[in-house]
């Protein structure tokens, strides 16, 4: 004969583990850390992109980060020039219905884009992208001196600038950062769509953990 109350006793114990990991993965995902995989290769060679276990898998802390409201994740710290940041570009509408943030917390069938790419130009500074057409090299320019980037693919594979790209020089609005990937020949950045508002970072990549071969801190 069953046991209404055992019955009973094991769906409570059930439900209340339930509950408790889905708050145990939002608290862990918007206070501590979160992990995601590179999809592309637009930050090449410092992160590979790819399909099924082809590209990295990272780590993305979110210590130095507070929640501002439900919908956002804003920085205690700001960003520092050089920072791999995970974002969602600004031509990405991020709905707030209960669903929609249930699952930008948790990640279950999350379906907001987002993009990962390097902080190159910081508020109140003049960038400029300038190419020699000497060398054949394409360089970028913080307040008129030109910035030392060793990460980057190569000097010579760049995005052609276009007059509707945001090339420069120009003048990067407080609270708003220039992000560009290191694969500049390869990449859907600042370039294209402009400078990014602060409270759409939504944590540093750190550390690479997969595969085993390209385990390594990022910097």
């Amino acid at each position: 004969m069953i046991d209404k109350e055992k019955v009973r006793a094991g769906i409570k114990e059930t439900w209340e583990t339930i509950i408790f990991v889905v708050v145990a993965v939002i608290l862990i995902r918007f206070f501590i850390a979160e992990l995601r995989w590179i999809p592309s290769g637009s930050m090449l060679p410092t992160l590979v992109g790819g399909q099924g276990l082809v590209g990295d898998r990272i780590v993305v802390e979110k210590l130095s980060k507070f929640p501002n409201v439900i919908k956002y994740h804003r920085f205690e710290d700001e960003p520092k020039r050089g920072d791999i940041m995970i974002f969602y570009p600004p031509f990405v509408k991020l709905e707030t219905n209960p669903i929609a943030v249930f699952s930008r917390l948790t990640g279950f069938f999350c379906k907001d884009v987002a993009y990962i790419k390097r902080v190159i130009g910081l508020p109140g500074e003049k960038l400029e992208i300038k190419h020699d057409k000497t060398t054949g090299i394409y360089r970028v320019y913080i307040n008129d001196k030109p910035l030392k980037e060793d990460y980057i693919m190569s000097e010579f594979d760049f995005h052609p600038c276009k007059a509707d790209m945001y090339c420069g020089p120009l003048i990067i609005p407080e609270g708003q950062y220039f992000m560009m990937g290191d694969n500049r020949g390869n990449s859907l950045d600042s370039r294209f769509w402009g400078t990014l508002p602060r409270e759409r970072f939504i944590g540093r990549a750190v550390f690479v953990f997969w595969p085993l071969n390209r385990v390594k801190v990022l910097r």
